[in-house]
């Protein structure tokens, strides 16, 4: 019998995009070549590229798509088994999650990995190895200084600066500590088994793993998050997805502390800076005040999240949980 076509994802190991998508088809067992991205094989990605953007999935029949939510949806509603949607309430709570993950995780990731020294150098050096693997000293050298002077300049994007580094932080390293209670009951966010969720959330904290700061952070204080991470690059059904209510004791915090103080309103202040054309924004996220450059994109994807919980028919035991931590406004809000 002829091999089953194979699908193509063009990233990064450096992108925690690239790698969600990647532990996805690893998880549904979908033939796929890795393919990172370079000047060997620039051609191609530009043939079904529409944005500079990674990952990109080429499909059997040579469609290009972008962007990993809109990859994992349009996989997952062709190749529907074994699912990534657990019933509800946690089907809707996933969805939020892997939405955390892409806005509010890539934030963590980003800072950390750009703010000091160490992770500069770090992260700077492994993005020009990978652009171009054969390069000899000199021009690793001079590729490495022009991706951090870059990249460097780029962190007021995910609203890393002055006034919000402290928070970003603090919130990472309660994060951190949230995940490790949950991750030492559960082997994946809602069981036995890995959700939407958890390759929204995984991508960032894998990438913020593998730089010094974070990864030392999460090295030195969560074993439980540690396995959990390992366990994502190649995930597997171990058993079925948990009941909310078993669920619930270790992700009520998180969605309360986190997701509900810091990212929900944050989202939703966004997102009314971008309708109303503002330059900047500035918003109190638990009792501390954040400004930043909207971000039209995170608009974006807050209107489809709305339209997921929208679409939900019926919402009485979502409603409750989203409303007991504080998630409900933003979503219902416009």
């Amino acid at each position: 019998m002829p091999a089953p076509a194979s699908f193509r994802i063009y990233g990064s190991e450096m992108s925690p995009y690239s790698v969600k998508v990647r532990s996805y088809f690893r998880y549904k067992g979908l033939p796929h070549r890795w393919l990172i991205r370079n000047a060997s094989n620039q051609a191609d990605y530009q043939k079904h590229a529409k944005m500079p953007l990674i990952p990109l999935l080429v499909t059997p029949d040579e469609q290009g798509i972008q962007d990993s939510t809109p990859i994992i949806e349009r996989v997952e509603s062709l190749h529907p088994h074994p699912t990534i949607h657990p019933a509800e309430p946690a089907a809707f709570i996933s969805a939020l999650l892997e939405e955390f993950g892409d806005e509010w995780g890539n934030k963590w990731m980003f800072h950390y990995r750009w703010a000091r020294d160490v992770d500069q150098l770090s992260a700077a050096g492994r993005i020009a190895r990978q652009m171009n693997p054969r390069a000899d000293q000199a021009q690793h050298a001079e590729a490495t200084h022009q991706i951090r002077s870059r990249m460097v300049d780029r962190v007021w994007f995910v609203g890393s600066n002055a006034l919000t580094a402290p928070q970003i932080e603090a919130s990472f390293e309660a994060a951190i500590d949230l995940l490790e209670t949950h991750f030492a009951a559960h082997p994946y966010l809602f069981g036995a088994r890995p959700a939407f969720g958890d390759f929204g959330l995984w991508g960032q904290m894998y990438c913020a793993w593998t730089d010094p700061t974070a990864g030392a952070l999460i090295e030195g204080r969560a074993p439980a998050l540690v396995a959990w991470i390992q366990r994502m690059l190649w995930p597997r059904a171990e058993g079925e997805f948990e009941p909310w209510v078993n669920l619930s004791p270790t992700l009520m915090p998180l969605l309360e502390s986190i997701v509900g103080r810091l990212f929900m309103p944050w989202t939703a202040a966004n997102a009314h800076a971008v309708a109303s054309g503002a330059e900047s924004f500035s918003v109190t996220l638990d009792g501390c005040m954040w400004t930043q450059k909207p971000q039209k994109y995170h608009a974006r994807s807050l209107a489809a999240l709305r339209q997921k919980y929208t679409s939900i028919a019926d919402k009485r035991t979502v409603v409750a949980v989203l409303d007991q931590t504080g998630c409900l406004d933003a979503l219902t809000s416009r």
